[in-house]
């Protein structure tokens, strides 16, 4: 087997298989990238056996074989020649020689033979979407996912299929990010399936800002992302996701329009004097005014207001900072709908007009 091929082509697609590969693996195979060529068609995949990543590029000069090679090595090695290097790797025996200019290296090889797949099985359910709006559906919601929860069910995103919808949430149990975008098809059957966050962190890097079509596909373990030119496919969390349309479904009768900005800079001001492990700040609604204080344990104390149209009763409430500048960076418009109820009761935050993506924030007390 012998490949050659232009640094510019391979670079990219390089870079987002070696990023699923782990640097400690339990069986050296999985450290490798799995490397085909046949008949001008070079495939490139990564796995850890949770998430697979395969690559194509066309109209590849070499002769047909296969090989697996180590992923970070190999990646490192083409990263560090010029931009305009053309690459030539050949395999011989159980070795891979990569040449390119004057610079020669040789790297291990193991045997395909032995490289892992994904046993996916037949999908049930398949829609096209434009990549870019499954991205921003990640980016609306990714940062509300929990990070190495007990409740495993926790640890990623929830995408739900309903009709002629496709809706992403995820939850800590602290806050909640809810989005949808509207789908071409209909009557798809309901479906609710838990990517894993790793998965979900490396679908952000797969997906590009662009209009182009991909199909998503999905059966109860799996769910699977296909381009053009590259597929990824991950394995589901096994695990019943909370309840979370009657949480979004409390009664908030306070409604405030708040310039999300001049929010912004007033909760980032005041975060530098809060607790560094709580990150509490309290919340005081008054007549026309909207105050922010926190205070830590070395008795430091921090104040910052905001003019706005209100005469209801006064009210206070604590939250966690970071929670709420979190979605307010989430959050594209000027002006921000700011809604309320009391101090026992979460805030939601989203744009106005617009139900289709909201963020919750459940209060602390301080």
């Amino acid at each position: 087997m012998n490949i050659e091929i232009e640094k510019s082509r391979l670079i990219k697609p390089l870079s987002l298989v070696t990023s699923v590969v782990e640097r400690r693996q339990t069986l050296p195979i999985l450290s490798n990238l799995l490397i085909r060529l046949k008949d001008g068609l070079l495939i490139i995949t990564g796995t850890d056996l949770e998430v697979e990543i395969s690559f194509r590029i066309d109209g590849v000069k070499g002769e047909n074989g296969e090989c697996t090679i180590t992923a970070r090595k190999f990646h490192e090695i083409c990263r560090s020649l010029a931009d305009d290097s053309i690459i030539k790797l050949r395999v011989d025996g159980p070795n891979a020689h990569i040449q390119s200019g004057r610079s020669r290296f040789k790297l291990q090889t193991l045997p395909a033979d032995d490289f892992p797949t994904l046993d996916t099985r037949d999908w049930e359910e398949r829609v096209k979407i434009p990549e870019q709006d499954l991205r921003s559906l990640l980016e609306a919601t990714a940062f509300s996912m929990a990070q190495q929860d007990v409740r495993y069910f926790l640890n990623g995103v929830l995408l739900e299929l309903r009709d002629d919808t496709l809706r992403a949430v995820a939850t800590d149990g602290h806050r909640l990010s809810k989005s949808e975008i509207s789908l071409n098809g209909s009557g798809l059957k309901h479906r609710q399936s838990i990517v894993p966050r790793k998965a979900v962190l490396e679908m952000m890097r797969f997906l590009e800002e662009e209009k182009r079509e991909l199909t998503l596909e999905l059966n109860p373990n799996h769910v699977r992302l296909s381009n053009d030119s590259s597929t990824l496919t991950t394995k589901l969390i096994d695990g019943r996701f909370p309840d979370y349309e009657t949480v979004m479904s409390q009664t908030l009768s306070i409604s405030l329009a708040v310039n999300r900005l001049e929010l912004m800079d007033v909760l980032t001001r005041t975060a530098i004097l809060t607790n560094e492990k709580f990150r509490g700040i309290r919340v005081h609604l008054n007549t026309n005014l909207l105050t922010v204080t926190a205070h830590n344990p070395e008795q430091e104390e921090a104040s910052d207001e905001i003019p706005l149209e209100y005469d209801g009763a006064e009210l206070d409430i604590g939250f966690n900072v970071n929670y709420l500048i979190d979605a307010l960076k989430a959050v594209s418009t000027t002006e921000i709908d700011l809604r309320l109820q009391d101090s026992n009761s979460g805030c939601v935050i989203r744009e106005p007009k617009n139900d289709k993506t909201l963020y919750l924030v459940m209060p602390m007390r301080l």
